[in-house]
């Protein structure tokens, strides 16, 4: 497969095995929705008549007081008693194979390019790590929305430019796992030159 690399008359040539690859919608939804999962923290919790603290002493005596039997004021029936079915804290992760991750990444990459919602750069430097020095340069670009930018290398003025930007997401592919869910909702995606070979070995 070839890629036109924008701003220069080179041509790009990746493995068809990674980036020509069948679009597989199931084994997309999986992994992000696994992604989505993992992400949640789970921490919920609530407490039970055992975890709550007092009540360890029957708070009238059981018969003779004309008030109903009670043994424990932490009793559920009872206002700042515990929970009957009280919530616990949660783990949502889903297992996700290696190879199944692999595959998914694969057929992404590759129905990114046939939407031509990526696109693969030289270089994606920017005059000044500053806000609108990266703004203007996708302005340039005619590029809005989710923006991902896959690079090979961490560029620290690129990073400091592109914090106070929601929308762009930066990732260092020689150090960092690609997000699957980035990756979906990004309207353009990106790509340096190298950061796709470094895809390239990676997902072969």
């Amino acid at each position: 497969m070839e890629l036109h690399i924008i701003d220069t008359k080179k041509q790009l040539v990746l493995a068809d095995s990674v980036f020509g690859c069948e679009f597989n919608e199931s084994l997309i939804h999986q992994v992000v929705t696994a992604q989505l999962a993992h992400r949640r923290a789970g921490t919920k919790a609530q407490k039970t008549r055992s975890e709550v603290s007092g009540g360890g002493v029957k708070p009238w005596r059981q018969k003779g007081t004309g008030r109903a039997r009670a043994g424990t004021i932490r009793s559920p029936l009872w206002r700042k008693g515990g929970k009957i079915f009280a919530a616990e804290p949660r783990d949502y992760h889903q297992k996700i194979n290696k190879k199944m991750h692999r595959v998914a990444l694969r057929s992404m990459l590759s129905e990114l390019i046939r939407q031509d919602r990526l696109t693969v750069v030289d270089t994606f430097q920017i005059e000044a790590p500053k806000t609108k020095s990266l703004t203007k340069k996708l302005h340039d670009m005619q590029v809005t929305g989710p923006i991902y930018i896959l690079i090979h290398n961490f560029d620290p003025d690129l990073y400091l430019a592109s914090r106070n930007l929601p929308y762009v997401t930066i990732c260092n592919v020689s150090a960092q796992p690609i997000d699957a869910v980035t990756l979906v909702k990004s309207e353009k995606v990106f790509a340096t030159e190298a950061a796709l070979k470094v895809l390239e070995d990676l997902l072969k």
